[in-house]
């Protein structure tokens, strides 16, 4: 009997031992496959989904007559208790202006002055559109970190900032100007003369 209580001893430390080795196996290889997914050393796998809505389609009777290329620097600046985040963005946009035919223009000819006079509304921008937006510096606060809507603040004061750029540089007079010019162009044939006037 003391035989096999000598051995039943032997082995308690035994199988404490060997539940002790498993143990801590298993631990390391938890801590491992942890360690390996979060700092894991592959490329990020990126998926793009495409998917397009036509939100609507209508006849549009414009007539494009300037496109000015313009590039413009933004700096957005937002501070939520105490914590400021800054963002230095390079915007470099195009504005179409011209002439919305929709809104009315009439043609008269007088065959016998050989005269075309051509009466269109306005000019206005008919378009701004961002071509590329190059983030320089954006430094984030404390608790204030960026988001989506910060980036929608900054694209919405880019597309504020070119159009009031394009009214200061008076871009619809040049479409003014290049209208004239080219329906001048188009219908000055066989000794037709041409007026151009905006209602």
């Amino acid at each position: 009997m003391t035989d096999r209580s000598d051995r039943q001893e032997r082995r308690h430390p035994v199988l404490w031992i060997i539940a002790g080795i498993l143990i801590v196996v298993c631990v390391i290889v938890l801590g491992l496959t942890w360690f390996i997914t979060r700092f894991s050393i592959q490329p990020n796998n990126t998926t793009v989904n495409h998917s397009v809505v036509v939100d609507r389609v209508q006849k549009v009777a414009k007539l494009v007559s300037s496109e000015t290329t313009l590039r413009d620097v933004v700096i957005y600046e937002d501070t939520w208790y105490g914590s400021t985040k800054r963002s230095l963005v390079v915007v470099t946009g195009k504005v179409l202006a011209g002439i919305n035919l929709d809104i009315g223009s009439s043609v008269q000819i007088d065959e016998k002055a050989k005269r075309i006079t051509i009466n269109l509304p306005q000019p206005q921008i008919l378009g701004i559109e961002i071509t590329e937006m190059k983030t320089y510096d954006e430094q984030r606060g404390l608790w204030n970190p960026f988001n989506a809507a910060d980036r929608d603040a900054v694209f919405q004061n880019a597309r504020e900032q070119l159009e009031k750029t394009s009214r200061d540089l008076k871009i619809t007079e040049t479409a003014r100007q290049s209208a004239r010019e080219l329906l001048e162009g188009m219908f000055a044939s066989n000794g037709y003369s041409v007026e151009v006037g905006y209602q």
